[in-house]
């Protein structure tokens, strides 16, 4: 069996993988903006950095500007003045550094440029106070010579140079810490793309087995849901849905096939029922037809039958005195003599068969009480022990104690008798029958089992229909069976034949009711099959128009 797994922990799954999926999508997104936003920021404001640098560098290139017509004093005075101006650009970049700072917008902590301010600072403070000097001293110059304060020896232009270089280094390290960023934040432009084109074709993959796993556990399994029911409400209750999906899906499908073996079982047993019904009709319908032609023959054949048997009499009582006085011989006398005895004996014997006929037509009155069947089956077989057809063949019978029913004990006998012998005459010498008697589910069952010659499937089917016979002897008319299962249903039980074919002895079910059968409310009358009814007052008219 699949494993367990329900369709709320699938679809858990299916959510949890799909929400990671997303996770890392957002997530490599989210950095690669984050990455690229502050690389964005700190390009920003080291590009400010940068022009404000410039600015500063650029206010130190006009330091030794065109100062060739002032004297020596009034060029220290023009150079100092340009100081402040330096002063307030270098301020503006300071304070730029530091909101650059306050932002976290400086890979490196900004310590070098700090430390570039502060020596352009340190250098302008040395500056103006050369240049003080270089105006109130104008032999200030190495070795005490009156030299021009743009010389290459002069402190005011060493102090120049040192500006220019100091404010170089600022703007290549400021252009270094800019180039540098722009690589990381190419490098890391490149790991957010790798991990998008990861992410994005690993969600590729996970969709599509979630769309394969989606569809192998619930698509499918419905649509085969779908299908078996659509089989089933087609009439189809031999199909069974085959599903291992392990969750509600299999349970639905096994619940259902359960719930459509009870269907076929319901719609076998009530096909079974309506067939057996419709026999039952075709069979009370035919018996009613054979009591219509029995009364009809019995009627009919008593009175030639009574006037042969009275005039038989008549003819011995006068042949008697004949004879006597006749010359005739006595093997003739004994000749006429037995002829006449075998007309009367025949004609009794065709009056005994009409009598049965209209016994069979009007189905008799059943008088009925509590038997022993045990007592009822130990007569039978004391009556077949010395039949013919019971020679060589062994009857099996041992009851554990009575078992009573509440049946017309001479009906039932005739209903046993009728079993055994048919098994009998359907068996070959040392055959066995077995008789077994007991209760179940508030019914006598009485079973007999042989090992005749079995029965086809069409003769099972057929077994109890009237004048249907497949007597081994030839001699049977097809109404044993017939009216041993109208005995058996007019005592509120059933009877049933079983074969396995051929060859394989038979088995006859007989089921009788252990308490009386149920009454009607107003007359306390027992309920009275309809088919027999009608058959007792068709005899009964015939009788009284015979009469």
């Amino acid at each position: 069996m699949a494993c367990t797994w329900r369709i709320r922990h699938k679809l858990m799954l299916g959510l949890s993988l799909v929400v990671a999926i997303m996770a890392l999508l957002l997530g490599g997104t989210l950095w690669g903006l984050t990455s690229y936003r502050s690389a964005m920021s700190t390009c920003e404001s080291k590009l400010k950095e940068l022009e404000l640098a410039g600015k500063v560098r650029e206010k130190i290139l006009r330091l030794p500007g065109p100062y060739a017509d002032a004297d020596l004093p009034q060029r220290a005075r023009l150079i100092q003045a340009q100081i402040p101006k330096i002063e307030e650009a270098l301020h503006d970049y300071d304070l730029k550094l530091k909101e650059t700072l306050d932002r976290n917008r400086a890979p490196d902590g900004g310590k070098d440029e700090q430390d570039h301010v502060k020596l352009l600072a340190k250098a302008l403070t040395k500056l103006q106070n050369d240049l003080l000097r270089a105006d109130t001293d104008p032999t200030f110059a190495p070795g005490g010579d009156q030299i021009d304060i743009l010389d290459e020896r002069s402190p005011v232009k060493i102090g120049i140079r040192n500006l220019e270089t100091e404010v170089n280094d600022l703007i290549g390290k400021i252009t270094f810490v800019l180039d540098s960023r722009i690589a990381v934040t190419k490098q890391e432009a490149r790991k957010s793309i790798m991990l998008l084109i990861t992410t994005g074709i690993l969600a590729i993959l996970v969709m599509t087995g979630l769309l394969r796993f989606f569809y192998r556990w619930v698509a499918q399994p419905i649509r085969d849901l779908e299908q078996g029911v659509s089989r089933v409400a087609r009439g189809d209750f031999q199909h069974q849905i085959e599903i291992h999906s392990g969750d509600e899906i299999e349970d639905l499908a096994r619940s259902y096939n359960e719930m459509t073996q009870k269907l076929r079982a319901m719609y076998e047993n009530l096909a079974q029922q309506v067939n057996e019904r419709s026999r039952q009709l075709v069979r009370s319908e035919r018996l009613a037809g054979v009591g219509f032609l029995a009364a009809g023959v019995a009627h009919e054949i008593n009175n030639p039958l009574a006037s042969i048997a009275f005039s038989s009499e008549a003819l011995e009582s006068r042949l008697a005195v004949l004879l006597q006085t006749a010359r005739v011989g006595v093997e003739e006398k004994d000749t006429i003599v037995k002829y006449l005895k075998m007309i009367q004996e025949e004609a009794f014997r065709c009056k005994e068969i009409t009598q049965k006929l209209l016994a069979y037509s009007r189905g008799g009155e059943r008088t009925r009480e509590r038997t022993d069947l045990v007592e009822v089956i130990q007569g039978v077989l004391d009556m077949v022990k010395h039949l013919q057809s019971g020679q060589g063949k062994k009857i099996d019978f041992r009851p554990t104690g009575p078992l009573f029913a509440w049946v017309n004990g001479q009906e039932i006998k005739q209903v046993f008798l009728n079993l055994v012998i048919n098994a009998l005459e359907n068996m070959d010498d040392g055959g066995q029958v077995v008789i077994t008697a007991r209760i179940s589910d508030g019914q006598v069952e009485v079973f007999f089992k042989d090992t005749g010659c079995g029965m086809t499937p069409d003769v099972l089917e057929n077994i109890f229909e009237p004048f249907f016979t497949r007597s081994r002897t030839g001699k049977g008319t097809g109404l044993g069976l017939s009216i041993t299962h109208r005995i058996i249903s007019s005592h509120g039980g059933d009877i049933e034949a079983a074969s396995e074919g051929p060859g394989t002895g038979s088995t006859f079910r007989v089921r009788l009711p252990i308490e009386p059968p149920a009454q009607t409310a107003e007359t306390g009358q027992e309920v009275q099959d309809p088919v027999e009814e009608f058959l007792k007052l068709s005899s009964a008219k015939r009788n009284v128009k015979a009469a």
